[in-house]
Parts: C-alpha cells; sequence; structure tokens
C-alpha cells in the first residue's frame, strides 16, 4: 500500500476510535514504523510501504485505538528538548512540567546538589544537570519500576544522578542536605482520577496521580519532612494542579518556608509554587 494511502487508513480507525488529534497520532506512529519524517507524507506519498512495516503499522494502530498512549507504543518521549525512554511505570513527561524545570533553572548555579522527589522517569533532575556544570542529583521514587526507567534514562544522556527506592525522605540518610528540591508529587484527587482520559486513568501507574483525597497529601508530607534536608537558602519547586496554588501556599508557608510564589503556565493557570528554606 502507499504510504498516504496507509495514513489515511490509520487516521480514519483512530478517528472511529474517538482518539484525540487522530490524524496527528497517525503520522506519527507511521513516521516511528518507516523511519520517516513528515517530509515523506508532503513529499514522497505515493511510495510503497514495506509489507512488514505495513503490518507491524496496523498492530500499532490497534493499540492506540483501545486508548494506549501514543509514547507507550513508541517507547519515548520529548522533554525540554531531551528524548526520554517512557512505559507504563512512569508518568509520561509533559509540557506544564517543563515549567517547573525552567524556573528551577533560574536559581540553579554550577556544582549544586539537587533532590527530586517522586523522580518517576527521572526527566526533571536529568534535565537540570544536562543543563548545568558540575551539579550532582539523587531522585527518590517509591516505584522500583519507574526507577528502572530513569536509570535508563540517566545511562542514555550520561547523567549521574543517584537513584533510590524509597517512600519519600525515608530513602535518605540522616544529615544530607540539598541545595534544591524539585518535585512532581502525585497531586489529583482520588475521586476525581475515574474522570481522567482514558489514556491516563487506565494506562498511566495510579500511584504517580494519586494525590489522595484532597490532591495534597505529598505537598503536606513534603513541607514537613524535607526541611533537615535542605540547606538554609536552599529553594523548592513543586509542580501543581491548576487550582492547588493557594492551598499549597498556605501549606509550605505555615511550615516556615518563605518567598512563596505560584507560577503560571501557558493557559494562565497555576503550575508551580516555589519557596524557600
Amino acid at each position: 500500500m502507499r504510504y498516504r494511502e496507509l495514513y489515511h487508513e490509520g487516521t480514519a480507525c483512530l478517528e472511529q476510535a474517538e482518539v484525540v488529534e487522530a490524524s496527528l497520532d497517525a503520522r506519527l506512529l507511521l513516521e516511528y514504523v518507516c523511519h520517516t519524517d513528515r517530509n515523506r507524507l508532503l513529499a514522497h506519498g505515493d511510495e510503497e510501504v514495506e509489507p512488514q512495516q505495513e503490518l507491524l503499522y496496523r498492530k500499532l494502530l490497534a493499540e492506540r485505538a483501545v486508548h494506549v498512549p501514543l509514547q507507550y507504543i513508541t517507547g519515548c518521549q520529548e522533554f525540554m528538548g531531551l528524548p526520554f525512554l517512557v512505559n507504563d511505570q512512569v508518568l509520561i513527561p509533559r509540557q506544564d512540567t517543563e515549567i517547573l524545570v525552567e524556573e528551577a533553572m533560574r536559581e540553579l548555579h554550577d556544582g549544586m546538589s539537587v533532590l527530586d522527589m517522586c523522580t518517576g522517569s527521572g526527566c526533571i533532575v536529568l534535565s537540570l544537570l544536562h543543563y548545568s556544570n558540575d551539579c550532582k542529583g539523587v531522585g527518590v521514587d517509591i516505584s522500583s519500576g519507574a526507577l528502572e526507567v530513569a536509570k535508563r534514562n540517566a545511562a542514555a544522556l550520561s547523567g549521574e544522578v543517584d537513584f533510590r527506592t524509597g517512600d519519600l525522605f525515608a530513602a535518605l540518610e540522616p544529615g544530607v542536605k540539598f541545595d534544591m528540591l524539585v518535585s512532581n508529587p502525585p497531586y489529583i484527587p482520588s475521586d476525581v482520577i475515574p474522570t481522567l482520559m482514558e489514556e491516563v486513568r487506565d494506562h498511566e501507574p495510579v500511584c504517580a496521580l494519586d494525590g489522595r483525597t484532597d490532591g495534597l497529601y505529598f505537598y503536606r508530607r513534603i513541607s514537613k519532612e524535607a526541611i533537615p534536608y535542605l540547606h538554609r537558602g536552599a529553594w523548592v519547586f513543586l509542580e501543581i494542579g491548576f487550582d492547588q496554588g493557594a492551598a499549597v501556599s498556605r501549606i509550605f508557608r505555615e511550615a516556615g518556608y518563605r518567598e512563596i510564589e505560584i507560577v503560571k503556565d501557558f493557559s494562565g493557570h497555576d503550575r508551580v509554587v516555589k519557596c524557600m528554606v
């Protein structure tokens, strides 16, 4: 079958399955299978696709049609201009989280030590280390499966991060201190999770989404447990839900943090709380 015809078939398949951005996903899957880019469709759409590639494309379309996230199918997601391995053990890195990294980079100086709590794929701490010099990083996650992904990302990006399995700060030795804490903790209220998109609700790890009853459980714990592990003057950067800015700010203010600021995303929603010990 010709390349363009196969693309149209894929688009129709995903549209019938009510996949959001069906035409985009159909094109990206075809490019993934055929090792091509958008120019192939525009300039060489009449070229024939090899039978094996055609079979693989239809197989992957079937996965996407049941709402397996595109990134889990291809195994990769770009974040901060870097390629990150992803699978169903980790959240898919999102553009919203890039705002957290960009804000942290404003205060990150060469040689600093960074703690990434709830590190998942490692995309936050690895991006910070990639774009700085001589910084050291520790990433903590309760999921050993997530940390296997993070370690593979570190190896691919030559990022020297000490990844540790544990329940927040229990993974750290007493007395160790950091210059910066970054975190994208679970922050979705438990009763909201069933209402999420099928791709998220049924495929991304629930333990990385569920912020307990009001979505604020991990912010409360981090605010109380982090201080012994942070130098005086250390910065804290937290990704938050779109309506959690005031609540998270209050939690950290009451715990004694200062210089508290809410950073909005490109849609004007609260996205990051930054503060200082």
